[in-house]
C-alpha cells in the first residue's frame, strides 16, 4: 500500500474516532476539516457549513479566514458552488473558477480573494439536507478526480458527526420539553386545585387560544412561578 493511502486510511481513522468518541461536535468538525485539507492536497482550505429550518446557511468549521469569507460572500449572494450543493445539487465543481460564467456575482469577487477552483459536497442525514462540504483551492485552477472521490469519503463522515448531533440534540429538546410541562402540570394542580388530566387540558387550551407551543406556555408558567418564589 502505498504511503498517500496510509495517509488516507489514518486520516479516515481518526475522524471515525472523533464521531464516535467522547468530543464535543465542535471539535469532530474542526478535526474533520482539517483531515480532509490534509488528505485532499488540491485544496488548501476547508469548511462545512449548516443549514436551519429557516433556510439560512451558517459556517461551524474552517481551516482559515478565507473559509468565512467565501461561505458569507455565497450566503450572500444566495449564489456559488457551495451555497447550490446545499440548495440544490449532490455536487458542485467548479475548474479555473475566473472564467466560470455559473456564478456571475460571486466569480470576480471570489477571485479576487485568490479563488481558482472550488468543490461543494453536500450533506445528508436520512435523506435530509443538513448541510456541505465547501473545499476550496488558491493553488491550482484544476481538480484531480481522485482528490473529488476522497473528499466524497470526508462529506460522510461529517454527514454522520452532524447527523448524531443533531438527534441528540432533538433528544435532549424533547426531555427537557416533557419535564418542562410536567412542571407546569403540577403547578397548574395545586393553583387550580384540579387533577392532571384537567392541568393538562388547561395548558393545551392555553397553548391554542395564545397560537404558542405547549412547551413555551409551560415554560412561561414554570419561569413566573420560579420568579414569584424568589419574590416571596
Amino acid at each position: 500500500m502505498a504511503d498517500d493511502d496510509l495517509t488516507l486510511a489514518d486520516a479516515l481513522t481518526r475522524a471515525a474516532a472523533q464521531i464516535n468518541g467522547t468530543s464535543n461536535l465542535q471539535e469532530t468538525l474542526d478535526s474533520i476539516v482539517r483531515a480532509t485539507r490534509s488528505s485532499v492536497p488540491g485544496f488548501d482550505q476547508v469548511g462545512i457549513s449548516t443549514t436551519h429550518r429557516d433556510g439560512t446557511i451558517e459556517t461551524r468549521a474552517g481551516t482559515g479566514d478565507l473559509v468565512w469569507q467565501l461561505d458569507a460572500l455565497q450566503y450572500e449572494l444566495r449564489e456559488g458552488p457551495c451555497y447550490d450543493a446545499v440548495t440544490q445539487e449532490h455536487e458542485v465543481l467548479a475548474e479555473h473558477v475566473r472564467h466560470d460564467q455559473r456564478w456571475p456575482r460571486y466569480v470576480p469577487r471570489a477571485a479576487q480573494l485568490g479563488l481558482r477552483s472550488q468543490l461543494g459536497l453536500h450533506l445528508y442525514d436520512d435523506g435530509r439536507t443538513i448541510g456541505g462540504l465547501n473545499l476550496y483551492s488558491t493553488m491550482s485552477d484544476e481538480v484531480d478526480p481522485d482528490e473529488v472521490q476522497v473528499a466524497r469519503l470526508f462529506a460522510v463522515h461529517a454527514s454522520i458527526a452532524l447527523g448524531h448531533a443533531q438527534k441528540e440534540q432533538q433528544l435532549g429538546e424533547a426531555v427537557a420539553s416533557r419535564k418542562v410541562i410536567g412542571q407546569a402540570i403540577g403547578i397548574v394542580m395545586e393553583r387550580y386545585h384540579v387533577d392532571e388530566d384537567r392541568a393538562f387540558q388547561f395548558l393545551v387550551r392555553a397553548s391554542s387560544t395564545s397560537n404558542h407551543k405547549l412547551r413555551d406556555v409551560a415554560r412561561q408558567l414554570v419561569d413566573a412561578s420560579n420568579e414569584a418564589a424568589r419574590r416571596a
